[in-house]
């Protein structure tokens, strides 16, 4: 029996039986206001009661404000004059409708009642609840980044899911900005070591498996030498790196001696630094920037506030500066490490507090350089792993000429409840920008704090 083709009409009603339903969570919308705009064909649902928190979280500078703002905006912009209770297009072409859900009362179900709270969780699940009981041809998944809720919604047997947009796919498998080859060609290593510098091509001839990768460190090792190298994107060379101190700091390792080397750079615009505690990230990255204090106007040393329990700085005795200085003592501390590698006498001890007073080194909360243009700096971004994908966006496209940007942090340290190590904004970018010829990455894996720090790592 002969197939039938399908006819275009065919395709538009298995696409229409396939389509979905996703209910969002407030905390999807926080992590990102575009959310709604991502979900292909599949149609999404948003329960009153996410508006109603929305509302509470537009007022404030801080970015979970900002994204609050701008997904209101955006419904507003696509319902137009259309009553939002009814499925309204999202573009009227490839993408598919949406809806505000009304009815977050209790059905055959009641969250409320099984979880045994008033809470909006439990409004949400009901909403989504109800939404699968009218909508019963149809599979309503419930969208959350909220773990806690997710396992309540199944305890329900209501499908739950993490927003994925912005996930990577394995942090196991990140890039890590450098390799170690074993038997490596011994001309290669001794040319390296009379003329610090090969043509690409002229290493190619000698060792054609060589993988030449955009600013990429290599730890090479011949038969009867070793050594430290850099592919250089912009002369296509090969070059030998070698161990210099910054500003009082030496490297201990080879990791550490590639960290200095991306940062004192000037080819490369954008660096980041990964690794567990103790490992030296912020102490690097503030002896590099201040050892280059001659090339850049300002360095700035920024970190995201994440405050205990979740409270807002705002219950914290004292001014701004008074708030805002628990959370900023980190990088003081490893400021005072540098000083104390110089005598109180040294030109270098009396460089930094000078730094300070003139506002040349400044130590900035992020939440302040939100619309501003920041050339001729060196901008310094600890914890990074802190910040969503779109905080990072927001922070690099802040940079104007001559600027350089390092962010530094540890992707399996998360502090803020609806971050990952997948999700998170540092592990987002390494993997979007590794390969560009204006970024360079290092992995940092062996502890230097102490030998009772390393012993925590390891053994607990």
């Amino acid at each position: 029996m002969p197939v039938k083709a399908k006819t275009s009409a065919d395709f538009k009603l298995s696409k229409k039986k396939t389509r979905k339903i996703f209910v969002l969570d407030t905390s999807v919308i926080l992590y990102d206001h575009n959310s709604i705009m991502n979900f292909d064909e599949h149609d999404v649902a948003i329960p009153i009661t996410v508006l109603e928190e929305l509302d509470e979280f537009k007022k404030g500078s801080d970015t979970k404000n900002y994204e609050a703002r701008q997904f209101i905006r955006l419904l507003d912009k696509k319902a137009g004059e259309k009553n939002i209770n009814d499925w309204i297009s999202l573009n009227g072409g490839s993408k598919g409708k949406f809806k505000v859900i009304m009815d977050t009362r209790a059905t055959d179900t009641d969250a409320q009642q099984i979880f045994g709270a008033n809470k909006n969780d439990h409004k949400i699940l009901n909403a989504a609840i109800n939404l699968a009981l009218k909508e019963k041809n149809r599979k309503v998944i419930l969208v959350t980044k909220d773990i806690n809720l997710r396992l309540k919604a199944k305890a329900l047997n209501v499908i739950a899911e993490d927003y994925e947009t912005g996930k990577i796919k394995d942090v196991a498998e990140l890039y890590t900005g450098k390799s170690s080859l074993e038997s490596f060609d011994q001309k290669i290593i001794d040319s390296l070591y009379k003329a610090h510098s090969i043509a690409i091509d002229e290493v190619l001839k000698e060792q054609s498996d060589f993988k030449a990768e955009n600013n990429h460190f290599y730890i090479l090792k011949g038969e009867k030498s070793s050594t430290l190298a850099f592919y250089d994107a912009h002369k296509m060379s090969l070059d030998q790196v070698e161990k210099k101190s910054f500003y009082g700091i030496k490297p201990r390792n080879a990791e550490q001696t590639f960290a200095l080397h991306a940062i004192s750079n000037p080819e490369v615009k954008l660096v980041t630094l990964s690794g567990v505690a103790g490992t030296g990230k912020t102490l690097l990255a503030l002896a590099g920037a201040l050892e280059q204090r001659r090339e850049y106007k300002q360095i700035y040393l920024a970190r995201p506030i994440v405050p205990l329990s979740n409270k807002d700085i705002g219950f914290l005795p004292g001014d701004m500066k008074a708030k805002i200085n628990p959370y900023m003592q980190p990088l003081w501390d490893n400021l005072k490490f540098i000083k104390n590698q110089f005598n109180e006498s040294d030109k270098e001890f009396k460089q930094i507090d000078e730094m300070v007073n003139s506002e040349k080194l400044l130590v900035t909360p992020l939440a302040y350089i939100r619309g501003r243009s920041l050339s001729n700096v060196i901008f310094i971004v600890d914890e990074a792993q802190n910040l969503t994908p779109h905080e990072v966006k927001t922070i690099i496209t802040r940079a104007g000429e001559n600027s350089k940007f390092i962010f530094t942090g540890d992707v399996r340290q998360i502090d803020t409840p609806y971050l990952d190590e997948q999700s998170n904004g540092l592990s987002y970018l390494i993997d979007k920008v590794k390969g560009n010829h204006l970024f360079a990455h290092v992995l940092l894996e062996k502890g230097e704090r102490s030998e009772l720090a390393n012993l925590a790592n390891d053994l607990l």
